[in-house]
């Protein structure tokens, strides 16, 4: 199957702190990936990598093809990908509607923007808030905001960082509703996900990182096999 991601060899630093050592991973066009690992691993930095949001990056990062390991972030991005940091991002003094109308297209996304209409049916809490300020959003709506908000730019990665993290049930369900819509759509997604129980049913492939490095990479189909050595290694 085509890459629409492919790292090999990837090494990253903040400032003087070499990061990663060595990553490398493939994610086949409409695959669901999963970074495993403890906290301070390296699985969050890695998302940054692939935006170019650390210093310094050395390997090879290809999108769709393109090499982007010299290319800025916002070029970056231009190439298709679509970032959900942790913290969420989300413009707090906009409502739910401008935060949606705010990001401008991407111009070699090869997605189709999703309009207002399916962002609100896909969420219909935001349908439901769409004139509420971001301040006035829980967790979960400003979570469901923060990547609804990547789905109007024509992106077709996406890099999704511990969305689920201290979230209901019932938003963990609509996510993981939300994520299995975009798989048939064919729409690629790495996710960083300390809650093995949700990425575990949407995943297609798992590695997992430690100190900067992957120790283990599998598919879904060996995950049975592998978990006394996941909860060894991720400690659950």
């Amino acid at each position: 199957m085509t890459a629409a991601l492919e790292i090999r060899d990837l090494n990253a630093w903040y400032g003087e702190s070499h990061i990663l050592h060595g990553i490398s991973l493939s994610v086949p066009q409409g695959q669901v990936l999963t970074l495993l690992g403890r906290n301070g691993a390296g699985r969050t930095t890695t998302l940054r990598a692939i935006m170019g949001l650390t210093g310094a990056r050395k390997g090879s990062i290809k999108v769709h093809g393109t090499e982007t390991i010299g290319l800025p972030t916002h070029r970056i991005a231009h190439l298709g990908l679509g970032y959900c940091p942790e913290e969420r991002g989300i413009f707090a003094s906009l409502s739910t509607e401008e935060n949606l109308r705010l990001p401008p297209p991407l111009s070699q996304g090869r997605a189709k923007p999703m309009t207002e209409a399916e962002i609100y049916a896909m969420f219909p809490n935001l349908a439901e808030r769409r004139h509420s300020p971001g301040t006035r959003l829980s967790g979960g709506e400003q979570q469901m905001l923060a990547v609804a908000r990547i789905l109007r730019t024509k992106a077709d990665i996406l890099l999704l960082d511990e969305i689920s993290e201290g979230l209901a049930p019932v938003i963990v369900q609509a996510l993981a509703r939300m994520i299995r819509t975009l798989k048939s759509q064919g729409f690629t997604i790495v996710m960083v996900e300390q809650n093995f129980r949700f990425a575990a049913p949407l995943a297609d492939h798992f590695i997992v990182i430690e100190h900067g490095e992957v120790v283990q990479s599998f598919t879904a189909a060996e995950l049975p096999a592998k978990q006394a050595l996941l909860d060894e290694l991720l400690s659950v």
